[in-house]
C-alpha cells in the first residue's frame, strides 16, 4: 500500500496528549510516522488550517442489517458513517433477528467486508432474542468479535436477568451497554413527561423511568465490577447517579447523543414525528445538567444512536411513529454546536470522547489514537466550514433527521480508514 502523507494540520492526538501543527504519514496500514516531513513521497493531503484527528469513533449505531434492509443495510450505514467522517462504529443488536449468536456475530463482520469502507464491530444481545429472560451466548459471542453487551432499544427489566448478565460479561472483560427504561412507567409514552406533553394529549416519559435504572443497575454492579455502560443519557438526575458512581470508584460510563444536547421536548410540539426519540427530548434543565456532565468528565463518550426509519413510518402520527433519527453524517457539527461553539469544552476533550474513548470502552485496540503503529484511521476536520445540513446529501438510506436546515460550522473534510481515502470533499482537494 502506497504512504499518504498528511501535511500542515493542527494534529490532535488526546491519547497522547498531542496538539501541535506537524505532519502525519501513513503506510501500510499504519500509522508511521508524526513529525514534519520535507520530502514526502507517495500521496499527500494539505491539511493546512484543518484539525488531524484520529478516526472518530460511534459506539452506537443502528444498521438494521439483518431484518430491516429498507431502513439501512450495513454497507448505507457505513457509507453514512464515513460521509460523517468516522472511521469505526459498533452496531447495536436490535436487528430481525437480533445478533443473540456468534453466527450473526460473523454474519456482520462479513457484510462490512463486503463493503470496505470503515470499521464495523458487531454488539452482541445480552438476552435470547432481547426478550429480557435468558441470557444469550454471551462466551461465543465474544469469541466470535462481539464488542459489548446491549438489549437497546429495551432494558433488561428484571433485576435477576441483569445481575446474572453482569456477573457472565464480567467475565469477557467486555462492558454491558444498558439502555435505561424501566417498562412499566413507559408504557404508551410518546415523549417526555411534562406540560407539553399534556397539551398535546400524547403519554408522558418520566425521568425518573430512566434513573430508576441506572441507580438499580448501580446498586447490582456494586459488588460484581463489571465495565457498565449507559446509553443516550437524557436526565439530570441520572447525571448525578453516574457523578457518585464514578466518584466511589465503579466501573461506570456513559454517553450522551447531539440530540439530547440541542433540542428540547418543544421540538414536539408541532407533532414533528423528527422530534420523536428513544429515549425522549427532555428539558432546557436536563440539557444544562449533561453539559455539565460532559464538562466534568462525568460523561465520557459522544454516541448518535444513529437510527434510520422510512419516511412512510415517520409521516405516521406521532403516536404511532417510531422512535429515532440517524445522526452519522451530521453528527460532528452538531457537537461542535452544543459543546466547542458554547465554551463547554476545547478540541482535545472533544476528540478523546469521539476516539480514544470508545476505544477503551470497546477493547478496540489499535484504534483512538495516531500513535505510531497505530491502525492508519485518520479524520481531516475544517472547523471554519460553515454549511448548511441537507439530508438529501447525507449517504444514509433513511432521511429522518430534525436537524435538516440548520446552519452548522466545521465538519470532516476526508475520512482515511486503514489508510485508504474513503471520503474527501471538494474543499479538502482544493487546499
Amino acid at each position: 500500500m502506497a504512504s499518504l502523507t498528511i501535511k500542515n494540520g493542527r494534529v490532535i492526538d488526546p491519547a497522547s496528549g498531542l496538539d501541535e501543527k506537524t505532519d502525519v504519514v501513513l503506510s501500510r496500514g499504519k500509522v508511521e510516522k508524526i513529525g514534519k516531513v520535507s520530502k514526502p513521497s507517495g500521496k499527500v493531503i494539505d491539511a493546512s488550517g484543518c484539525i488531524v484527528a484520529p478516526g472518530l469513533i460511534d459506539v452506537h449505531v443502528h444498521f438494521r442489517e439483518p431484518g430491516q434492509e429498507e431502513k439501512e443495510t450495513i454497507e448505507t450505514g457505513a457509507a453514512s458513517a464515513v460521509n460523517g467522517g468516522f472511521t469505526t462504529v459498533c452496531c447495536m443488536p436490535n436487528t430481525r433477528p437480533a445478533l443473540d449468536d456468534d453466527g450473526r456475530i460473523e454474519f456482520v463482520y462479513t457484510q462490512a467486508a463486503k463493503a470496505n469502507l470503515c470499521n464495523v464491530y458487531p454488539v452482541g444481545a445480552i438476552t435470547k432474542e432481547r426478550k429480557g429472560e435468558e441470557l444469550a451466548e454471551i462466551g461465543l459471542m465474544a469469541k466470535a468479535g462481539a464488542v459489548a453487551f446491549s438489549d437497546d432499544g429495551i432494558a433488561v427489566a428484571s433485576a435477576s436477568v441483569m445481575s446474572k448478565a453482569l456477573k457472565y460479561v464480567k467475565q469477557t472483560g467486555l462492558p454491558i451497554m444498558q439502555h435505561c427504561e424501566e417498562p412499566s412507567l413507559t408504557g404508551g409514552a410518546a415523549m417526555n413527561a411534562g406540560p407539553i406533553a399534556t397539551r398535546l394529549g400524547l403519554g408522558g416519559w418520566p425521568a425518573v423511568a430512566e434513573e430508576l435504572i441506572i441507580q438499580r443497575d448501580v446498586m447490582l454492579n456494586a459488588s460484581i465490577g463489571c465495565r457498565y455502560h449507559i446509553q443516550h443519557m437524557t436526565t439530570a438526575g441520572g447525571v448525578d447517579i453516574v457523578r457518585r458512581a464514578r466518584k466511589a470508584g465503579q466501573p461506570v460510563t456513559a454517553e450522551v447523543s447531539p440530540h439530547h444536547l440541542l433540542l428540547t421536548d418543544e421540538a414536539c410540539s408541532g407533532y414533528d414525528t423528527h422530534a420523536k426519540m428513544n429515549p425522549p427530548l427532555r428539558t432546557k434543565d436536563d440539557i444544562k445538567a449533561l453539559l455539565k456532565g460532559v464538562k466534568d468528565g462525568v460523561i465520557t463518550v459522544l454516541a448518535t444512536d444513529h437510527a434510520p426509519h422510512t419516511r412512510e413510518e415517520k409521516e405516521l402520527e406521532f403516536a404511532n411513529a417510531p422512535f429515532g433519527i440517524i445522526g452519522l453524517d451530521c453528527a460532528l457539527s452538531l457537537y461542535i454546536k452544543a459543546l466547542i461553539d458554547t465554551g463547554t469544552i476545547d478540541w482535545p476533550q472533544l476528540l478523546a470522547m469521539m476516539t480514544i474513548n470508545g476505544a477503551e470502552l470497546c477493547n478496540l485496540e489499535g484504534k483512538g489514537t495516531l500513535a505510531p503503529g497505530a491502525d492508519a484511521d485518520v479524520t481531516i476536520i475544517d472547523p471554519n466550514e460553515s454549511y448548511t445540513i441537507d439530508v438529501n446529501d447525507f449517504a444514509s438510506k433513511s432521511r429522518n433527521c430534525p436537524f435538516n436546515g440548520w446552519n452548522v460550522t466545521g465538519r470532516a473534510i476526508a475520512t482515511i480508514v486503514g489508510g485508504s481515502v474513503k471520503m474527501q470533499r471538494e474543499a479538502a482537494r482544493s487546499k
